[in-house]
């Protein structure tokens, strides 16, 4: 018996790699076939970011950036897509700006596709005023002037004629600022730029990577709100979720996929088939020590 725990252990410890990226890429695909969705406890950074967008009254309007590239999409683009959910259910009037070259191609069908579905109108629900270089200097101008950096939409219409723009021309119209991030420019230049100055209310999501630089904004009540990685997005997505469809006749919302929830079954597999890797490898070399001393 002892010589066949032996042998499996040797065999283990040089078991040929490509079983391992055989299993890592089960863990992965299984999660996404058959979905499990697992309990999680939602942070109180994400239930303030989603408490900020239920205080707005229908018809406010709310300044979205959207500052993220294909790389960032899969942790971001499920929260964007909860929040185009959460705002146009609560007949919110959203505004998109995006400091990213990267982010028209991947923002603009989405919020097509999502506000048709809910039978908003361009102009007179949402706008988009497209893409604009300059970091810094084009957040500074959404603080003084924004129709003084976009004055036209992203389609060339004057923003002069865009029903949804009127009466807003500073960043302080805006009730609440959403910063979707995944660098620089984002959430850290909108804070550091114009938040104090004209005591904006913004909330943020960002990439896990930058979640350790950005919650001492949180912590500090420069952000109101903040959502971190895939987690954060399940999380915000779980809560946009359950609210629309406990309030609305225990319909879903309309053509929104729960990508980030069942990502997080992905993240857990993976993470856990790993566990049981470094564990079984650390079993495998110290009784294999152990038998070879004997």
């Amino acid at each position: 018996m002892l010589e066949t725990l032996l042998s499996l252990a040797k065999r283990f410890q040089n078991m040929d790699r490509r079983f391992v990226f055989l299993g890592m890429a089960l863990a992965i695909v299984g999660p996404l076939i058959w979905p499990i969705n697992l309990s999680f406890e939602v942070n109180k950074e994400v239930v303030a970011l989603y408490d900020q967008v239920e205080q707005l009254e229908p018809g406010d309007p709310v300044l979205v950036s959207t500052d993220f590239d294909p790389a960032s999409k899969p942790e971001l683009g499920p929260f964007f897509t909860a929040n185009l959910h959460h705002m146009f259910r609560n007949d919110l009037r959203p505004v998109f700006v995006t400091l990213w070259v990267t982010a028209p191609p991947l923002v603009l069908p989405e919020i097509e596709a999502v506000a048709e579905s809910y039978g908003k109108e361009y102009g007179k629900d949402w706008a988009f005023l497209g893409y604009k270089p300059g970091g810094d200097l084009v957040i500074k101008a959404i603080g003084q002037n924004i129709t003084s950096m976009f004055n036209k939409d992203h389609y060339g219409t004057d923003v002069e004629d865009i029903a949804v723009m009127q009466g807003l021309r500073q960043a302080k119209d805006f009730p609440l600022l959403v910063s979707v991030s995944a660098g620089n420019p984002g959430i850290e230049n909108y804070v550091l730029q114009i938040q104090a100055q004209y005591n904006l209310n913004i909330v943020g999501a960002c990439t896990a990577v930058s979640g350790p630089d950005t919650i001492p904004f949180f912590k500090s009540s420069q952000l109101t709100g903040l959502s971190m990685g895939m987690p954060g997005s399940a999380q915000y997505e779980t809560m946009v979720w359950d609210t629309v469809t406990d309030r609305y006749d225990g319909q879903p919302p309309e053509g929104m996929k729960r990508m980030a929830t069942a990502a997080m079954g992905v993240l857990n597999f993976g993470h856990l088939f790993i566990i049981v890797l470094i564990l079984l490898g650390n079993l495998a070399y110290f009784f294999t020590r152990i038998m070879g001393e004997k």
